[in-house]
């Protein structure tokens, strides 16, 4: 289908392939379907302009068709530069007419201007992922804050910007947390990026976890999900941490706790999974073993000091795609994998769609939400509704066939009364 869009992607040619593989991730996506056949009938977003930046995947896709099937005009851009699957991008634009500004291995030049290009469309509701449209909004395109009813956000990391943006009194419009909704960190956080972030290791190397020393630095949910599937491979897991409750809990799930000055001299691979910067610093460069192989899977490419990694180089050379071999003055070789960015999207090709599909249906019923409630919402970030929350959960169980009991009535007031006890 010819389109009048806008749009920047690699090439509309690719297009067939990127409509095959939508069409598989959404037979595993009913929870987002169901929401999709609704919001057609119902139009929810009737004439209002979306801005999502979001890693531009099969799963995407269909969250973009359930919006437009809502009534909105939505478009699209790159939330990180690697992480774009071209195919998909161009069946958007040239299929489901949608505005896509993203095409994979960006420059960064490239990736700011598709980030303006969807500032552009002057929306209405954003949906972030790692908070750079709204970054943008309100440090270079500050006229259009009023324009804006609400946004989203998806990632730790973006959630932790706006909560300090909040805090400093300079939030310019209400955020939804999609990311702290139980049915997304409980599930893609820990099934989905433990799942992909193995996956992208293991597409770009092809090693053999078993046996290995890895490494994961941070254990919130994303860590504990790559801990637990290094674990299930094999590896023998060592996890960093700065918080003593968290240390604690994985010292608590059978893992090996020590500070990364420590962790550094013994890990064969390390995973970063922090959303903060330098958590692998040239300190720890330094001790490495010969071999070591580096990845990330926190939002942003800064978790590895990448800067101190080339100049502790005396050669750097391709090994192989997705892998920088990084030789020191010693002779020892350092492994560097996706550019430091997130390598389950890098490497791979991100999370399962089933898990996506629980993130994406609170996307769409926040978005909902955002757009019934705009007049009472103040400039806070909000947590997801715990009714949207539950009844993402409630559709997810029926999709897979789960049955579960129900409080009688008995019960039910039994657990709201204070006087019965013993």
């Amino acid at each position: 289908m010819a389109t009048t869009k806008r749009h920047d992607v690699k090439d509309l040619a690719l297009a067939p392939e990127g409509i095959r593989r939508i069409a598989w991730a959404d037979r595993q996506m009913p929870v987002l379907a169901a929401i999709r056949e609704r919001f057609e009938a119902e139009q929810p977003l009737a004439g209002y302009r979306v801005a999502a930046c979001l890693h531009v995947t099969t799963e995407t896709a269909n969250l973009a068709r359930t919006l437009k099937a809502g009534g909105a005009d939505v478009v699209l851009c790159a939330s990180n530069p690697l992480s774009t699957q071209d195919d998909v991008a161009a069946a958007l634009v040239d299929e489901f007419d949608v505005s896509v500004f993203a095409i994979k291995g960006e420059d960064n030049d490239t990736y700011y201007q598709h980030i303006e290009a969807a500032v552009d469309h002057k929306p209405q509701l954003t949906m972030d992922d790692g908070a750079d449209v709204i970054g943008v909004l309100h440090s270079q395109r500050r006229e259009q804050l009023g324009d804006v009813i609400a946004g989203t956000e998806e990632t730790t990391t973006g959630v932790i910007r706006l909560k300090a943006l909040e805090a400093d009194g300079a939030l310019g419009f209400p955020i939804i947390a999609v990311n702290e909704a139980q049915t997304k960190h409980l599930f893609d956080n820990r099934y989905g990026t433990g799942q992909s972030t193995i996956d992208g290791i293991i597409r770009a190397t092809n090693v053999l976890l078993a046996g290995k020393r890895f490494v994961v630095s941070g254990y919130g949910w994303v860590g504990k999900g790559v801990s637990m599937r290094a674990k299930g491979m094999g590896a023998h897991v060592i996890v960093t941490e700065v918080d003593p409750l968290r240390a604690i809990e994985a010292a608590m799930d059978g893992f090996e706790v020590m500070p990364m000055e420590q962790a550094a001299e013994a890990g064969d691979i390390f995973c970063t999974a922090t959303g903060d910067k330098s958590v692998i610093a040239r300190e720890h460069l330094t001790r490495m073993k010969d071999g070591a192989i580096l990845a990330n899977t926190g939002h942003f490419n800064v978790e590895i000091e990448i800067s101190a990694l080339r100049s502790l180089a005396a050669e750097v050379r391709e090994a192989r795609e997705y892998v920088e071999e990084f030789t020191l003055e010693d002779g020892r070789r350092l492994y560097l994998l996706g550019d430091g960015r997130l390598i389950n999207l890098a490497a791979a090709e991100g999370h399962p769609a089933i898990v996506m599909d629980m993130s994406f249906a609170n996307q769409a019923l926040s978005a909902e939400y955002a757009v019934e409630h705009a007049a009472e919402l103040e400039h806070r970030v909000y947590p997801v509704p715990e009714d949207i929350d539950r009844e993402i959960a409630r559709l997810k169980l029926q999709t897979m066939g789960i049955t579960i009991d129900q409080l009688t009535e008995d019960q039910a007031s039994y657990l709201a009364s204070w006087n019965e006890g013993t």
